[in-house]
């Protein structure tokens, strides 16, 4: 298996699109295990940056330590040894440092760190959990810009001078002036990640603050469309994002706004539309309606079909 050092990984991240796979589960909400198995060989074959095991899309959130590690090991043992898995690290600091550890023993590339969980902190506060995280692992940490976690130029700084490990921020807020700032102070020292919940709408302006990828969800159940939308911003071609985002994405996101959670909810409804069932969202999600499902299902088919 391939074994990506911090600084190769940094550079792999920034080079392609990101999947973040959604967590297979049975009707009593239990992991289907062989199920996600073949999801990963099948989203593997695709040409993408890397996979995130168990991540937002992947219902982090309601998953025990244990399941966590469960299904990184899955996705590291299934997917090609040239494609780097990052797994999830997230709560408070003595946790996160335990999930790091157990990504390590998955066979993880890297981690996904996560805000700590519920209270907010300033930015020392922040920077000391990221740093302990840092230097419990020798893995490549990606951190998770939203939520009570949002990082200050100055704090990822002082960051990427402490942890050479530290090799990528993640926003997941959308302030375009603290990302201006971000990438004005830090330059290439890290690779930037859109993380906003269906983040091809912010993909195209993001690109000139230095944000060359994003997570996909969309590519959980349109890799070919996720990817032709992906090239599209890379080359800058405006007028074929527009009509992507008119076409698809847009419609899309009208589906997921009508409910909180919907944002992984939609995704399990997108891999159910187009034949690749995940089974049903863990509370306290709760699966897109009937009629909601039949509305994505018809916004899909209208699709050309090489990209549905």
């Amino acid at each position: 298996m391939t074994s990506y050092t911090p600084e190769e990984l940094r550079s792999r991240l920034g080079s392609g699109l990101l999947s973040f796979p959604v967590t297979h589960f049975k009707d009593d909400l239990s992991f289907d295990e062989d199920a996600y198995r073949q999801n990963i060989i099948r989203l593997a074959k695709y040409d993408v940056g890397g996979l995130f095991a168990a991540g937002g899309t992947g219902e982090f959130f309601s998953l025990t330590p244990t399941e966590v590690e469960r299904v990184t090991t899955a996705a590291a043992d299934s997917a090609p040894d040239d494609t780097p898995i990052l797994a999830p690290a997230g709560y408070g600091t003595a946790t996160a440092i335990e999930l790091a550890a157990a990504a390590e023993r998955a066979g993880a590339d890297g981690i996904l760190l996560f805000p700590p969980y519920l209270t907010e902190a300033g930015q020392e506060g922040l920077a000391r959990h990221v740093e302990a995280v840092c230097r419990s692992t020798s893995l490549g940490v990606v951190i998770y810009g939203r939520a009570n976690a949002v990082y200050s130029a100055d704090t990822l700084a002082r960051l990427a001078d402490t942890c050479p490990n530290l090799i990528g921020y993640k926003d997941g807020v959308g302030d375009i002036d603290n990302m201006t700032r971000i990438y004005a102070r830090l330059g290439e020292r890290l690779t930037y990640i859109g993380g906003l919940p269906t983040a091809e709408t912010f993909a195209l302006p993001y690109l000139q603050l230095g944000v060359t990828t994003y997570s996909s969800a969309i590519f959980n159940f349109l890799p070919e469309f996720a990817l032709d939308f992906y090239a599209a911003v890379r080359e800058r071609r405006q007028d074929d994002v527009t009509r992507m985002l008119n076409d698809f994405v847009l419609p899309y996101i009208d589906i997921r706004n009508r409910q909180g959670g919907y944002a992984v909810s939609i995704v399990k409804a997108g891999m159910t539309a187009t034949g690749h069932s995940a089974g049903p969202v863990r509370p306290p999600l709760t699966d897109l309606t009937a009629p909601e499902l039949d509305e994505l299902t018809r916004l899909i088919a209208k699709l050309p079909a090489a990209t549905a």
